[in-house]
């Protein structure tokens, strides 16, 4: 009874050794490839098989390799079969969060997907079945999605068919299909802060909602964004019981100001800039002046030259808090305290820089 256990065991192994063997060798040496990237927090992957042209240039679109529209493959279940947008098994795309696609929105999952090519618009599939080989099965009655683009030719040949994300921007990306001369081509957005504001609560319900940094990160994130601020001041009423210091208790302030808690914002700033650093305040002074706010930038910069007299920082603060109130003749001066204090040469000649700047009255910021 062992020896059949034993001999089935290694049966059982050298089939599955096989099986995996199998399945690294695509069908008609076509190349197997994965292709994925982040689109704000969004993962978007896509497997899919690898046909080549093959020396049927010109012979590619609108024959049996890329039929056009829907046809009946003459195997399967379906009698109006789109193109598999590549070769052998579905080609899949997937969604960590809800998407739009060229508009329209589509929700998080793995889709199967396909083409229906015509020469001067193509309808793109996203389809439920996301396992079956090829389109020998595809069903309208799956499609989870269906939009219309144009595609484009492209001047070089592309030998092996293949996916890339192109234009690519903080909340949206291209996907364009490139094969032969002919390029298919698909935007994806996100939602960027609906979807970073969810994965913030869901991280508040682990171990991260113990995590001042990460509190703070999150408060700070609807403060940047201006949006959802009351939670967002939860989080950081969180992130500084936890722990006081410049960074979450500056996020504190800010979130109370933009809420119109302005003696509030007020009290707790206070504290924080007792707090700060010297970096941390230099820093906090150069926001200001970004922010339009220049006669509370070099509140920021002379609070520093109390705390921090004569530092090179704190000279270089104060001659961008004066340069920003117009009064450049202050600020050449401390430009000028600032040179010989330089800790190397980048500091030195970007304070070199300001001398001239400001002998002819130009803010330096």
């Amino acid at each position: 009874m062992k020896t059949i256990t034993l001999f089935t065991a290694i049966f059982f192994q050298c089939f599955a050794l096989t099986a995996q063997l199998h399945k690294s060798i695509p069908p008609g040496g076509n190349k197997k490839a994965l292709v994925g990237e982040q689109i704000g927090i969004t993962d978007v992957v896509i497997h899919y098989d690898r046909p080549g042209v093959k020396g049927r240039e010109g012979k590619i679109y609108g024959t049996p390799v890329v039929h056009k529209g829907f046809e009946n493959l003459g195997f399967g279940t379906s009698k109006a079969a789109p193109w598999r947008a590549g070769a052998n098994e579905n080609t899949t795309i997937e969604f960590s969060t809800d998407v739009k696609i060229e508009g329209k929105d589509l929700q998080a999952g793995k889709y199967g997907f396909f083409i229906a090519y015509e020469t001067n618009e193509c309808t793109l599939i996203f389809s439920k079945n996301s396992t079956s080989w090829g389109s020998y099965f595809y069903s309208e009655n799956e499609d989870a999605l269906r939009v219309k683009v144009k595609p484009t030719a492209m001047d070089k040949s592309v030998e092996w068919l293949k996916y890339e994300f192109i234009n690519q921007t903080e909340n949206s990306a291209t996907i364009a299909l490139e094969w032969e001369k002919l390029m298919i081509a698909f935007k994806i957005e996100v939602d960027l802060v609906k979807t970073r504001l969810e994965n913030y609560r869901l991280a508040f319900r682990d171990k991260d909602g113990f995590r001042w940094e990460l509190m703070d990160e999150g408060a700070r994130f609807c403060l940047t964004n201006n949006t959802n601020l009351e939670e967002g001041l939860e989080w950081s009423n969180t992130a500084i019981s936890f722990s006081q210091n410049f960074t979450d208790l500056s996020t504190n302030a800010n979130l109370h100001d933009k809420l119109g808690h302005k003696t509030k914002s007020d009290s707790i700033m206070k504290i924080a800039m007792e707090k700060g650093s010297l970096v941390e305040l230099h820093q906090y002074g150069r926001k200001l002046i970004g922010e339009k706010k220049a006669k509370a930038a070099l509140d920021i910069f002379q609070l520093n030259a109390k705390k921090h007299p004569k530092d090179f920082t704190t000279y270089v603060g104060l001659a961008r808090g004066y340069s920003a109130n117009g009064d450049y003749k202050t600020a050449l001066v401390n430009a000028k305290l600032a040179l010989p204090l330089a800790p190397n040469d980048l500091n030195k000649t970007s304070v070199q820089a300001f001398i001239p700047k400001l002998e002819k009255g130009t803010d330096i910021n």
